[in-house]
């Protein structure tokens, strides 16, 4: 190991920066998120470094290096365009026993700076010893998508509490079991949601009898998303991977499926055309029995929870029995599959408004507003809607529609299985019919469906 990891208490430090170009500046950038003392030393500086000045953040003499510049600093950062200067100042600085760091020139680094993820208090630092910054800047975006920016308040949380856990449990062992329960459970949900009075109740509670378990569970409705696991949400992914069990539809991916935690328990309850594997109801009671029985229930529901998921009435069952729950937003199918195959929901040319609407059949009808949907100027979006097609289309341009108003049907959207088929509400069905469309499709009517040739961007035939 070349360089030695260590993070230095930046409360006293005073580092100098010789240089002030945006190169310099991004490191002047990056001190000003430490208590560090900053001076800027250069010829000329650049807008950045100036407003720093203006602002009373640095000290920017604008004029050439003096060694003089050197007495009381601790630190150094060289980021000059002249190489020999760049060496002196680094000789200098090494006979003084200072730190310095010759920008973008590892062999003259006594130390270098990391990649860094900051959650203030918690912060990340991972390096590559100047040999891999590319390989560097991959690694630290993976780390940004699975650390939850509002660790930063379970970091405050863990510190104010860590001296009375220390008090309370006498073991490293015990405080070890303790600090893991807390992190990966409630209490830890409760800081990330800002409950951060109820969460210090519970802790509080635990420390009185830290062997008592959790009793009761908590519910996370979580959107799915149209199908691409790409498009699920960061707080999604987290949630899923921490569930004990997870109830499911037909609608959810097996791609998303995939993510989920490995040994948590998964329970079908999708819907098919005219076929429902468990009632509604009877899923929201066993959502209900799950947490009662302490489990982290994580609801996986295609699309987003809200725009015809049903996810209204689960959580209206959820508070009837007292649990506790959160809802996980996310993009809807209409969104997903209007944009993954060419077709803005809105465009200033041709759709003023977009309006989302179930194309389910009940008793053979499907009751909507038809004068309200049949507008000129306006995408509609149906959901569910292949069995309902042909009323579809009858209604549309009985309450004034052309019959060549374009509309489009999308087949599993944002996946690898996706087919789209356009045409007009006077040919769609026949064209969905001849390309043997099936569930899950969403129908897309109005006039930003011509686009789709035009703009279609995702190659459903990869």
């Amino acid at each position: 190991m070349k360089y030695f990891p260590i993070f230095l208490d930046t409360t006293d430090l005073s580092c100098l920066v010789v240089g002030a170009g945006e190169v310099a500046a991004r490191k002047v950038e990056l001190l000003l998120k430490s208590s560090a003392q900053i001076t800027v030393v250069a010829p000329w500086a650049c807008d950045t470094v100036k407003e720093f000045a203006e602002q009373k953040k640095i000290k920017l003499h604008v004029r050439p290096y003096a060694e003089s510049d050197m007495l009381d600093q601790q630190m150094v950062f060289v980021a000059t365009d002249n190489g020999e200067l760049n060496v002196a100042i680094h000789d200098q600085a090494r006979a003084q026993k200072i730190l310095v760091n010759v920008v973008d020139n590892t062999p003259l680094c006594q130390f270098i700076t990391p990649s860094i993820v900051d959650r203030s208090p918690i912060t990340i630092a991972i390096s590559s010893g100047g040999v891999a910054p590319v390989l560097l800047r991959y690694l630290r975006q993976k780390l940004e998508t699975v650390i939850p920016h509002k660790v930063s308040l379970l970091g405050q949380f863990s510190e104010k509490f860590r001296e009375l856990v220390k008090q309370k449990l006498n073991t490293v062992t015990q405080r070890r079991y303790f600090w893991e329960d807390v992190l990966d459970g409630d209490i830890a949900e409760n800081i990330y949601q800002g409950k951060v009075e109820q969460a210090e109740q519970k802790l509080l509670a635990k420390l009185e009898d830290p062997e008592t378990k959790q009793t009761q569970g908590e519910v996370y409705l979580v959107g799915a998303g149209p199908g691409d696991p790409e498009l699920l949400t960061f707080k999604a992914l987290r949630l899923m991977q921490k569930a004990d069990v997870v109830v499911y539809d037909r609608l959810v991916s097996p791609e998303i499926l995939e993510m989920v935690r490995r040994d948590a328990e998964k329970i079908y309850v999708g819907k098919a055309k005219s076929d429902h594997a468990v009632p509604q109801e009877k899923i929201n009671e066993l959502l209900a029995r799950l947490a009662l029985e302490g489990n982290r229930v994580v609801r996986l529901k295609g699309g987003d929870p809200f725009i015809f998921g049903r996810g209204g009435e689960e959580i209206e069952t959820l508070i009837d029995h007292g649990v506790n729950f959160q809802v996980v937003p996310a993009i809807t199918a209409a969104s997903g599959a209007a944009s993954y195959c060419g077709i803005p929901l809105t465009h200033r040319d041709h759709s003023k408004s977009v309006v989302f609407a179930t194309g389910h059949l009940k008793d053979n009808s499907i009751n909507l507003n038809w004068q309200g949907l049949a507008q000129q100027d306006q995408t509609i979006v149906f959901y569910m809607g292949l069995t309902g097609l042909p009323i579809i289309c009858e209604k549309l341009i009985e309450h004034g529609l052309s019959p060549d108003t374009p509309a489009a049907m999308v087949q599993s959207a944002t996946t690898p299985r996706q087919k789209v088929v356009t045409g007009t509400l006077s040919t769609i069905q026949s064209i969905a019919e001849q390309a043997g469309i099936r569930p899950p499709t969403l129908i897309i009517v109005g006039s930003v469906v011509s686009l789709h040739k035009k703009l279609n961007w995702y190659d459903e035939n990869n």
